[in-house]
């Protein structure tokens, strides 16, 4: 049997419009997993451009790639600030219970 050769897949690579970001997005808010958005965000501010989002929230290149990364604790501050220099708004609305 012959070897399968794989490459990593790079989200920020797809992320190219408004409504695949906010999909993206969406869908990791959705998990309840904090590291998850964490890292999505990251993904969105690389494909936008970190350096740019870097200058944007006044926050350290570096910072934001340790902040916004799986294993990264972002403070709310910091959320909110990339979020503003991402350009996408965050709406609360109700949760539909199964019940």
């Amino acid at each position: 049997m012959g070897s399968v050769k794989t490459t990593e897949w790079d989200p920020s690579e797809y992320l190219d419009s408004d409504r695949k970001v906010a999909d993206y997005l969406e869908a990791a808010l959705e998990e309840d997993d904090p590291a998850l958005f964490a890292a999505a965000l990251g993904d969105i501010a690389r494909a936008r451009g970190m350096t740019q989002i870097a200058a944007e929230t006044g926050l350290a290149r570096e910072s934001l790639y340790k902040a916004l990364s799986a294993d990264g604790n972002p403070s709310f501050a910091t959320v909110l600030k990339v979020v503003a220099a991402l350009g996408i708004q965050l709406q609360a609305v109700p949760r539909h219970d199964a019940a």
